[in-house]
């Protein structure tokens, strides 16, 4: 690997509720961590939960770079890190230094990123992807397969690891079917793709044409248009389950109704797994009282989920929808397309052309 440079190029939050200011800022890791490694991230990007941290909503601590998805190439490794070396392909994953000997820590595995002692969030309150260096633990991070572009990749640190923590605690088999609400966004078009792949019949529920088509084009067995009504959707959901409804919902929407469509879709007894962050949940208490729904907070998903479902991604050949952007100083633009209403998948920082170059030169038909 070439010498690494003392200064880099950084988007940081420098002060709430204004844009990320694009500066100058030390390299890290110069007194590595035994647990750390540092990474030269190929690829950073945008996730909801960025716009939280600009507006103050997590507390986070400033300044702080943002990005908590991105995956680069290892370039320097800590004294007790033996499963990566310098040159390897990684994803980041968001925790930072888990306490290993709490009740979650400990286990069952779907529980493990829960920590409640753990030392930080990277992008969220440390330094995160949207710099040419980065930080991370050695200790969470996933190895990419050699199919899988950092593209393609750094969406599935949160995004990904966050619809599929989801599917995980749905519990569903093969043959069984699964509602998406939002199913044509960011999360949602790579949730339809990981429940295709595991087998279950996916209806994808989302408000703007943009997403029903996204939905649509990634497999989806039904689209509904959720500006049709409750009513409406709750009727040709039926339709399709044989009057059952949906085995499990997934809510990856932060509108104020979405919460409730989800419960309304969903099987008398059955799960709806809140994923999206709005700032109340509101489910009428006639779901919860006559029909027994049961909600379901999720999170992301644990670290060997996490290699799970990159397994998934390579074998299944599942599509990444990004929208790239390349270099750091392009991170406003990426934001405005976000919040343009008008976005079809997830916005990317391409960082190290080098390395995205040499993917393409490597014969590999990258994912």
């Amino acid at each position: 690997m070439a010498d690494i440079p003392e200064k880099m190029l950084a988007a940081q939050v420098v002060e709430f509720h204004k844009p990320y200011k694009i500066q100058e800022v030390p390299v890290p890791g110069k007194n590595l961590d035994e647990n750390d490694m540092l990474v030269k991230v190929a690829v950073g990007s945008l996730c909801h939960t960025d716009g939280m941290v600009l507006e103050g909503i997590m507390g986070t601590k400033l300044p702080c770079i943002g990005s908590h998805e991105g995956a680069g190439t290892v370039v320097k490794v800590g004294s007790a890190i033996s499963e990566f070396k310098v040159g390897d392909r990684i994803l980041v994953n968001l925790t930072y230094h888990r306490c290993r000997t709490c009740a979650d820590c400990k286990g069952p595995e779907q529980d493990t990123q829960y920590c409640a002692n753990v030392g930080g969030y990277l992008g969220v309150s440390r330094d995160g992807s949207f710099a040419e260096y980065e930080l991370v633990d050695g200790r969470e991070c996933c190895r990419l397969p050699d199919n899988v572009s950092f593209q393609s990749a750094a969406p599935l640190a949160c995004a990904g690891a966050t619809v599929w923590g989801g599917l995980v605690r749905a519990g569903l088999k093969s043959g069984e079917s699964i509602a998406i609400v939002g199913g044509g966004g960011g999360l949602g078009h790579l949730g339809v793709q990981f429940a295709k792949a595991l087998g279950l019949r996916v209806i994808a529920i989302d408000a703007r044409d943009e997403g029903l088509a996204l939905a649509k084009e990634c497999g989806a067995d039904t689209t509904v248009d959720a500006r049709k009504g409750k009513e409406k959707v709750v009727e040709e959901v039926k339709k399709v389950t044989n009057g059952k409804l949906a085995d499990a919902t997934l809510n990856v929407s932060d509108h104020e109704s979405a919460a409730a469509t989800g419960a309304a879709v969903t099987k008398m007894h059955g799960i709806l797994l809140q994923i999206a962050q709005p700032t109340n949940v509101s489910v009428p208490f006639e779901e919860f009282v006559f029909r027994d729904i049961r909600v379901h907070g999720s999170l992301i998903c644990s670290r060997g989920e996490c290699q799970k479902m990159l397994e998934v991604v390579s074998k299944n050949n599942i599509k990444v929808k990004t929208n790239a952007f390349k270099g750091i100083k392009e991170v406003p633009k990426a934001v405005e397309l976000a919040h343009s209403g008008k976005m079809q998948g997830k916005p990317v920082i391409l960082i190290d052309e080098r390395a995205i170059e040499d993917e393409k030169r490597s014969g590999l038909k990258m994912i």
